[in-house]
C-alpha cells in the first residue's frame, strides 16, 4: 500500500509540475507575441510617419507658408530624415540649392588660395625678358640714361600702370611676381646703369597684400550655405531639432552679412586704421545682436517672417555707408569703380531675394500648384548664392587694387 500512495504522490507532483511548465510556457509564448505584435505596431506607425502629409497634418511648429499645401515631412525618424536628402519633397530644392552652393564656394576658397597668388609668378620671367630685351636694344650711355631718369621714383606709379596695361593681353592680374633683378642689369655693357634696372624691380616686386579678408568672406558664406541646408533637411524631425537648427540658421546668415563687409571695409580703408577698425566693429556687433535677437522663440513664428526679413535687410543696408565712403575718396580707380558695380548687383540680387522671401511670391498666386518646384524660398535661395558670387568678384577687385597700389 506505501508504495501505491508514493507512486501517486509522484504522479500529482508530476502532473502539477507538467502543468506548471505549460503555463510559464504559454506565458513565454504570449509574451512573445506579444512583442512581435508591438513591433509590427512600430513598424506601421514608422511607415505611417515616413508618410508626406499636407500642411493642415502638421504640428504647429512646422507650419511656416500656408500657400504650400503638401510634401511635408512631419516628425520623421533621424535616419529616414537625413536620407530624405536623396528623396522627392517640398524641401528637396531648398537642400540642394544651399549644398551645391557650398560646394561652388568651396571651390572659389580653394581656387583663391592656390591659383590667385601664383598668376603674377607666372608672369615674372616674362617681364623679365621683355627688359632683357629692351635693355639690348638700347646699349648707348644716352639711350640708357633717358631711361634711368623716365624710371626716377617720381615716375613709379606710372610705371606700375605702363606695366600692368602691356601685359593685360597675358593676364589681368597685377604683377606681383617679379623678384628677381633681372641679370641684364649685371652685364659688364651696362654695368654703369644698374641703377635703373633696379628701379624697374622694385616698381615690380610689391609684396601681395593679405588675404584674410576674403577668406573670412568665403568662410562665412560656406558656413551659412552649409548650416541651411541642413536645417532645410533634418529641421521636420522634432520640435528640438527645429528650434536647433533654426537658430543655426539665423546665425549662418548673420555670419553671411558680417563677414561680406569685411573685404570691402579692409580694402578701402587700408591706409584709414579709424575708419576700418570702426566699421568692422559696427557690423560685428550688429551681427551678434540679431543672433542673440534670434534667441527669442517668438521670432521664428511666421508672424515674425518680416521683422527677420527686415532686420538682415538692415543689416545689408548698412554697407551703403562705406560704399559711399568708399567712392568719395578713391572714384578715380577703375577697381574701386569695377568693385562698387559688383556691389550693386550683389545688393539687388540680396534685396530681391529679401523680397520674394518676405513676400511668399510666386506661390502665393498659386497656392498648392508650386509646393515642389518654383516656390519663393528656392528662389530666395538661388538669389543668395548670385549675391555671393557677385560679392567674390568684387573682393577680386579689391585684391588687385591693392595688390598694385598699397599704403606708403
Amino acid at each position: 500500500m506505501g508504495e501505491v500512495v508514493c507512486i501517486e504522490e509522484t504522479m500529482a507532483t508530476s502532473t502539477i509540475a507538467f502543468a506548471e511548465a505549460c503555463t510559464i510556457k504559454k506565458e513565454e509564448i504570449k509574451h512573445k507575441i506579444g512583442e512581435i505584435r508591438e513591433k509590427r505596431k512600430a513598424k506601421c506607425k514608422e511607415a505611417k510617419k515616413c508618410k508626406l502629409v499636407c500642411y493642415n497634418d502638421l504640428p504647429d511648429y512646422l507650419k511656416d507658408n500656408e500657400f504650400i499645401w503638401g510634401y511635408y515631412r512631419s516628425e520623421w525618424p533621424m535616419k529616414e530624415t537625413l536620407l530624405s536628402v536623396f528623396s522627392i519633397h517640398n524641401e528637396t530644392l531648398n537642400v540642394w540649392t544651399h549644398l551645391i552652393g557650398f560646394f561652388i564656394f568651396l571651390c572659389l576658397t580653394i581656387f583663391t588660395a592656390v591659383v590667385i597668388p601664383r598668376i603674377g609668378v607666372s608672369i615674372s620671367s616674362k617681364i623679365q625678358q621683355n627688359i632683357d630685351e629692351f635693355v639690348e636694344q638700347n646699349k648707348t650711355e644716352a639711350q640708357v640714361g633717358l631711361i634711368a631718369s623716365i624710371l626716377s621714383p617720381s615716375h613709379d606709379d606710372r610705371l606700375k600702370e605702363i606695366i600692368q596695361m602691356q601685359m593685360q593681353p597675358q593676364c589681368s592680374w597685377p604683377l606681383t611676381g617679379a623678384t628677381e633683378i633681372p641679370t641684364t642689369c649685371r652685364s659688364s655693357h651696362v654695368d654703369n646703369h644698374t641703377n635703373a634696372c633696379v628701379q624697374i624691380h622694385e616698381t615690380t616686386q610689391t609684396k601681395p597684400i593679405t588675404r584674410w579678408p576674403l577668406f573670412a568672406f568665403l568662410s562665412g558664406a560656406m558656413f551659412c550655405l552649409l548650416i541651411s541646408s541642413i536645417c532645410h533637411l533634418i529641421s521636420c524631425h522634432s520640435e528640438q531639432t527645429a528650434y536647433i537648427s533654426l537658430r543655426l540658421d539665423y546665425t549662418g546668415i548673420s555670419a553671411l552679412i558680417v563677414t561680406s563687409f569685411y573685404p570691402l571695409v579692409y580694402y578701402s580703408f587700408l591706409c584709414d586704421p579709424f575708419y576700418r577698425h570702426l566699421y568692422i566693429s559696427f557690423i560685428t556687433v550688429f551681427g551678434f545682436a540679431t543672433v542673440l535677437a534670434s534667441l527669442v522663440p517668438v521670432f521664428q513664428t511666421p508672424a515674425f517672417r518680416h521683422v527677420r526679413a527686415a532686420l538682415f535687410s538692415c543689416m545689408g543696408v548698412s554697407g551703403l555707408v562705406p560704399v559711399l565712403h568708399k567712392l568719395i575718396w578713391f572714384h578715380y580707380r577703375p577697381e574701386v569703380v569695377a568693385s562698387t558695380v559688383f556691389e550693386a548687383f550683389m545688393g539687388l540680387f540680396y534685396g530681391l531675394g529679401v523680397t520674394i522671401y518676405a513676400t511668399r511670391v510666386p506661390e502665393r498666386w498659386f497656392p498648392g500648384r508650386l509646393d515642389l518646384v518654383g516656390h519663393s524660398h528656392q528662389l530666395f535661395h538661388l538669389l543668395v548664392i548670385a549675391g555671393a558670387y557677385t560679392h567674390y568678384l568684387a573682393g577680386l577687385e579689391y585684391l588687385k587694387w591693392r595688390d598694385l597700389q598699397q599704403c606708403q
